[in-house]
């Protein structure tokens, strides 16, 4: 909106939008009369036009990566089926009970085959429960909106029902579901007294975690060693987490849920964060403290603590509302204290 338009010569005069003496125009070229105001109003358009968005979106279509993973696939399993067949011609060749033998042997394996494709179905199906959950429940934090918390809430209760540890919980968070309360308030409630004890014992996971990192780190030879130590151990965290939270993922859930861990970590920079971060500290005194070998290995246990406040944050089933979750500062303090402990040990023992 421009200014008001005032005759030539004219002395600048303050006006109040409210005066009758101020009128709304579109025309800028219009004069006002002694004694009034004008507001023109002036619409701003882009300087060059844009595309459609469709311009700049990748075309999702059957790719030849595709054909070429279902052709290898499709070998894959006539390669096995025929060597079974052949197998079981054989035996029969020899004698019919070994025959037999094979087309049992052979069943079971397909049931376990078929009970384990189920299995990870259904493990992938509750990772997508989880996460639709958790973005219903935000929706009903940043709306406010109690009808879309509750019914979150009602599934929430459903995934924790066969937890005996939340039945406590479960409980009184029911019972705060019956009164009148705001949708964001109700998320809140959900945090405190459903979901805090898990919390508590997921950030004992990765305290646990990321000592134990620190410690291989400081004390393994060979940097190998460190590098197996530390994917174990935070694909250990990983699947701790999403099984204290109700995930409990197969194979392929697994793998989906360690990409999303990573896809958080790069969207969030927290690799970086951490890394600053335990380079700050480092350079703020806890080198002159430790020494290069236990340094090393505190910015290892922070690297992985990093990465299990990422796992809390893909694997819990909720939002945090009440505060920001876990941070990396809240294990700087008692892992720097356990590191300044095994080093006072060594220095005794030594």
């Amino acid at each position: 909106m421009t200014g008001t338009n005032s005759p030539s010569g004219r002395k600048p005069t303050a006006f109040r939008l409210d005066d009758n003496k101020v009128r709304m125009t579109d025309d800028e070229n219009k004069v006002p009369v002694a004694g009034e105001a004008l507001v023109t109003q002036t619409f701003y358009e882009e300087d060059e036009p844009r595309l459609p968005r469709a311009a700049s979106t990748p075309k999702t279509g059957f790719s030849f990566g595709k054909w070429l993973m279902i052709g290898l696939s499709g070998l894959v399993s006539l390669a096995v089926g025929l060597a079974v067949d052949s197998l079981i011609r054989d035996l029969f060749t020899r004698t019919d009970w070994l025959g037999w033998l094979g087309v049992a042997l052979a069943a079971i394996a397909a049931l376990g085959l078929l009970g384990l494709a189920a299995r990870e179905i259904a493990g992938l199906l509750r990772l997508n429960r989880i996460d639709h959950l958790r973005e219903q429940l935000q929706t009903a934090a940043d709306e406010d909106d109690s009808k879309i918390a509750t019914t979150g809430l009602k599934e929430l209760l459903t995934l924790y029902r066969d937890r005996p540890e939340t039945a406590q919980g479960r409980k009184v968070l029911a019972g705060h579901m019956q009164e009148v309360i705001d949708g964001r308030d109700l998320v809140k409630l959900a945090e405190r007294d459903l979901l805090a004890p898990l919390d508590l014992e997921a950030r004992r996971i990765v305290m646990n975690s990321a000592k134990r990192v620190s410690i291989v780190t400081a004390v393994s030879p060979r940097a190998l060693v460190d590098l197996l130590a530390v994917l174990f151990e935070n694909l250990r965290t990983i699947r701790r987490l999403s099984a204290l939270y109700g995930g409990r993922p197969g194979t392929l859930g697994f793998m989906r849920l360690a990409r999303h861990v990573v896809t958080h970590l790069a969207v969030t920079g927290g690799m970086a964060a951490g890394d600053s971060l335990a380079s700050q500290v480092l350079g703020h005194g806890l080198a002159a403290r430790l020494s290069a070998r236990l340094g090393e290995g505190v910015v290892n246990g922070l690297l992985t603590a990093r990465i299990g406040i990422a796992a809390i944050s893909v694997c819990r089933p909720a939002p945090f509302v009440s505060g920001n979750g876990p941070t990396i500062s809240d294990f700087m303090g008692e892992l720097v204290a356990s590191s300044e402990k095994a080093e006072r040990g060594d220095t005794i023992s030594s």
